[in-house]
């Protein structure tokens, strides 16, 4: 019965990571394992595989200054503490790629065509890392920008509050999903 576990989440992860995105967002076609956490490397030719996780302490570490580029969650989540995004990361982890970070809120097959979506619920998530983009599924909870470039993609909701740390950093993000509450310089 574990090895039917493993390989289940095997292929999860496979389907997600084949499409994780769309246009230049695709993720690395190196699948990870659930609740794993690659490090991001100094390395330039380096790719990184995604952390997808299902466990909050996993969580916490994989959107950490020590996490990954991206990050999926293969179900419904909840965080009974404040989450932090922070560090800054490149595009597939690749130094010499453009800054950019992404949470995956979602599963999709290998057509990319979105089979699942899920709900992040903490208290506060506090983004750190420039270029950071939300895609598919829910944020339940207060998020706060501190930093340029958040986007907050079509197919993706903040249950909650959106606030920014300026005016310069509101003007840099773009919101093409829906937000529930205030959206805001706070």
């Amino acid at each position: 019965m574990k090895l039917f576990k493993v390989l289940v989440v095997a292929g999860v992860s496979a389907a997600l990571l084949s499409g994780c995105g769309s246009n230049n967002n695709n993720a690395a076609n190196n699948a990870g394992t659930a609740a794993t956490t690659a490090p991001a490397t100094e390395q330039t030719d380096a790719v990184t595989t995604a952390s997808i996780v299902n466990q909050a302490d996993a969580f916490t570490a994989a959107v950490s200054e020590s996490g990954n580029w991206i990050v999926a969650i293969l179900n419904d989540l909840t965080v009974d503490k404040d989450v932090v995004v922070a560090g800054e990361f490149h595009d597939k982890g690749d130094a010499s790629a453009a800054i950019y970070r992404k949470l995956a809120l979602y599963a999709q097959d290998a057509d990319h065509k979105v089979t699942a979506t899920y709900t992040l619920t903490a208290p506060k998530v506090t983004v750190q890392s420039e270029n950071f983009r939300v895609q598919g599924g829910t944020i339940k909870g207060d998020v706060y920008v501190e930093a340029n470039g958040f986007n907050l993609y079509k197919d993706a909701t903040i249950d909650g509050n959106l606030y920014y740390a300026s005016e310069d950093v509101k003007a840099t993000a773009v919101i093409e999903g829906k937000v529930t509450g205030a959206n805001e310089v706070k």
